[in-house]
């Protein structure tokens, strides 16, 4: 039995390190030690396990990585003990079986094995397709050869001979696997085997190829697959696991391993990669397709089916392609125009009439000739046609050809946790999402252009990317012959697109303040208030449902309708804060009775609760309080008091779904209003076990910020904060503007990633905003009660 010290894991580690990860042919070099001494150190096993005897019939083989020559520091060893039937007796079989498993798991490396005939070999392939296609790449280790040549022989037979029945089950596996781990080139924690677009891709590009159904793409796609195993040879070492999934705990000391300056850097490389990849599978599946196809018997000759779809393209086989006699040379054009017609049809420009086009067309002359610009907004407007256009365009170097300052966003991941996608495919995803709301603005052909510009500022090291995406814009759009008018409209609309949402979500909506801020951000001109509500609609639907859910979309609806209305009688509102609507008679009779009145009325996935009580100092900190034991996340509060009575507005999401029960609500007022402390009580107990609530508190005491929004409004003080938030944190915060005696006119919530970012109007008893030393009390209150402080 060979000495497998020094440790074999420790030693794969010492292979992983002797040059450095970011070394030009690093990686490759690496890979090739690792697997070479994998071999060796097998093929001793081997020796030990059969006392160097020659066993006729009998031979040990790898499958996956290691037979692939691409294995990580820490992979796991795939072997097969191959076997002609009779070669040896079972007995015999599983004591040689023994002889070479059990000093590999001594070894401590992960060992996924078997024992297997060829004949068996074949059954496997043939009923599972995953594991055919790992056997394809079967690999002699040691022992007869000829036994695992006929293995491989045989299966690869199999596979092309089935291919035609195999080719559809091998596609809905795909696609099964690509909804359960998602899309690498956008995830923050990417599986980098199973996502799409991930090593386990390539192995299925090679599969497709050893079927002889199509050859598969090489050059970019083989070095985006290195990069992949680059990274993944990086989480190996940094984790002392040989894992696969890149966590966000890994990103700085994978980077720094790899020598990017920052853990984005490495991202975008792994989302380009990934990308690159995913393109090239799509299209080798189509071709496959297309193969498969062909093979089809046809009386008489077989001739190509070209349905023309316009300026000379058209549609073969699920793809746009170029007809004969078309060159490219003579039209700077025709790129658009392939892509329009391509995105208009629902389907791709082929590789190889992308790859001609790219190399051939003369480039756009500058400013862009006005059918240019015409041509790319008809594109733009084409819907989800436009993803799989745009993204072959991009990985052929067109879309930086137009548009050179999209380089710098081109894979650039987004840590928000709203974003589902890197900030290029967000910009393309908000183009299609516009392209529904065309009908709803005067130039949808500017709602277009802002669309795909309006990020365009995310990129490295800024921080209002919105400011910083304005001049960006400006350069674009003259570069494209835009005129200066409709320039200077874009531009706006890009400074501004975040400027509705915000103001919707965190300012009351009918302060006048708020409804200046409105009109001074679309130049007081409806149309641009209909184009910059457009984009922001678009904007937050393409970053995910986070993003643009029932209760923003009516805050929404609400600013922009009050905005309206005021812009088209000729100037904002000027008289002050909205008067409160007078309360209905039914409700003084309710309340004569002693007990509050509660109405819920459905928002689609929201609920507004109206609150009619006596006021009395801390309805609304008992209000809040009650609503999130309930299991009720409150999303704003507007609070009134006419003649002595609370008429309080709450908007509401349930986790459950379940609407507010008035009953409860009103049962748990009273008893609130009466000393009774026991329907809130749970956020106590929540508070002190923080790991059994949905919003759990995040950050630590001391990061508390709280400060004065100044002009935010002329009627309240309005003071926002942004703290770890934690159950029952509105409730406290109530509780605490109660004891400084300060009413709350409204409250808007928010909280991402587990930061409240709340914002308070409060004034005086009487309605006057907050002299300079009680903001400064209120303000340091605050921020005790949100640290934790006394």
């Amino acid at each position: 039995m060979p000495d497998v010290k020094p440790d074999v894991t420790t030693r794969r580690l010492d292979l992983a390190g002797t040059r450095s990860f970011a070394a030009p042919g690093a990686g490759t070099a690496r890979r090739t030690a690792l697997a070479r001494f994998g071999h060796e150190w097998l093929g001793e096993l081997w020796s030990a396990a059969t006392d160097g005897r020659v066993v006729p019939g009998v031979a040990l083989a790898a499958v996956g990585s290691l037979a692939r020559r691409d294995g990580g520091p820490l992979s796991d060893y795939d072997l097969v003990l191959l076997h002609q039937t009779r070669a040896l007796g079972g007995a015999d079989l599983n004591a040689l079986a023994d002889r070479l498993w059990y000093p590999i798991w001594d070894a401590g490396v992960k060992l996924d094995h078997s024992v297997r005939t060829v004949n068996q070999c074949r059954t496997v392939a043939g009923a599972d397709l995953s594991a055919a296609v790992g056997l394809l790449d079967i690999t002699y280790v040691a022992g007869d050869e000829e036994v695992v040549n006929a293995a491989r022989s045989t299966v690869a037979h199999d596979w092309r001979g089935n291919a035609r029945t195999r080719l559809p089950q091998l596609q809905e596996g795909i696609v099964a696997r690509h909804a359960r781990q998602g899309d690498l080139a956008h995830l923050i924690e990417p599986d980098l085997k199973e996502a799409r677009g991930g090593l386990r891709d390539m192995t299925v590009l090679r599969a497709l190829t050893a079927a002889w159904l199509a050859d598969r793409p090489h050059g970019e796609v083989d070095d985006a697959y290195a990069r992949l195993l680059d990274v993944r040879d990086a989480v190996h070492v940094v984790t002392g696991r040989g894992r696969d999934r890149l966590g966000r705990e890994d990103h700085d000391a994978a980077a720094a391993l790899l020598g990017y300056p920052d853990s984005d850097l490495l991202l975008t490389d792994v989302s380009a990669s990934a990308r690159t990849i995913a393109y090239a599978l799509d299209g080798t599946l189509r071709r496959a397709a297309q193969s498969q196809r062909a093979r089809t018997l046809r009386v008489g000759p077989r001739r190509p089916r070209l349905t023309p779809l316009g300026y000379g393209l058209f549609l073969h086989d699920g793809e746009a392609v170029l007809g004969p006699g078309v060159d490219p040379r003579s039209d700077p054009l025709l790129i658009l125009r392939a892509a329009l017609v391509a995105a208009r049809n629902g389907v791709t420009i082929a590789p190889t009439t992308l790859a001609n086009l790219a190399a051939h067309c003369p480039p756009l002359p500058e400013p862009w000739p006005e059918q240019a610009l015409a041509v790319l907004g008809d594109l733009l407007a084409t819907g989800p046609g436009l993803v799989a256009v745009w993204e072959g365009l991009d990985l052929a170097g067109v879309v930086e050809r137009w548009i050179p300052e999209w380089s710098a966003v081109r894979s650039r991941p987004q840590r928000n946790a709203v974003h589902r996608h890197t900030v290029d495919r967000h910009l393309v995803e908000t183009v299609v999402r516009a392209s529904g709301l065309l009908r709803e603005v005067a130039r949808p052909d500017l709602l277009l252009l802002a669309a795909l510009l309006h990020d365009i500022g995310k990129v490295a090291g800024s921080r209002d990317h919105s400011e910083t995406g304005a001049p960006i814009a400006d350069r674009v759009l003259a570069r494209m012959g835009v005129v200066d008018a409709d320039r200077e409209l874009v531009v706006r609309l890009v400074r501004e697109h975040l400027t509705l949402i915000d103001l919707a979500t965190r300012r009351d909506g009918d302060d006048p303040a708020t409804v200046a801020a409105v009109s001074d951000a679309v130049g007081g001109d409806v149309a641009t208030l209909d184009l910059l509500r457009a984009l922001t609609e678009a904007d937050a639907s393409a970053a995910g449902p986070a993003a643009w859910t029932d209760w923003r979309a009516s805050l929404l609806a609400k600013l922009v309708g009050t905005a309206r209305t005021a812009l088209e009688q000729g100037a904002p509102p000027t008289e002050g804060y909205r008067p409160p609507d007078p309360v209905p008679d039914e409700v003084h009779l309710r309340l004569a009775t002693g007990q509050p009145y509660v109405v819920v009325t459905p928002l689609g996935g929201a609920h507004r609760v109206d609150v009619f009580d006596r006021d009395r100092l801390g309805l609304f900190a008992d209000t809040a309080g009650l609503l999130a034991a309930q299991g009720h996340i409150v999303r704003s509060a507007v609070v009134r008091t006419v003649d002595g009575v609370a008429a309080n507005e709450w908007h509401v999401e349930t986790p459950g779904g379940d609407a507010p029960d008035e009953g409860a609500v009103m049962r748990g007022l009273m008893r609130l209003s009466e000393g009774d402390r026991e329907p809130i009580a749970v956020l106590e107990r929540r508070r002190r076990t923080p790991a059994d609530s949905s919003r759990a508190t995040s950050g630590s005491p001391g990061q508390t910020r709280a400060m004065v929004i100044s002009h935010a409004s002329d009627t309240a003080t309005v003071i926002e904060v942004r703290a770890g938030d934690r159950p029952g944190l509105l409730h406290e915060i109530g509780m605490t503007l109660a004891r400084a005696s300060l009413s709350v006119r409204s409250a808007h919530i928010a909280t991402y990633a587990g930061q409240a970012l709340d914002t308070f109007y409060v004034t005086e008893f009487g309605g006057r905003p907050l002299p300079p030393a009680r903001v400064a009390q209120a303000v340091s209150m605050i921020i005790d009660t949100c640290d934790g402080v006394g």
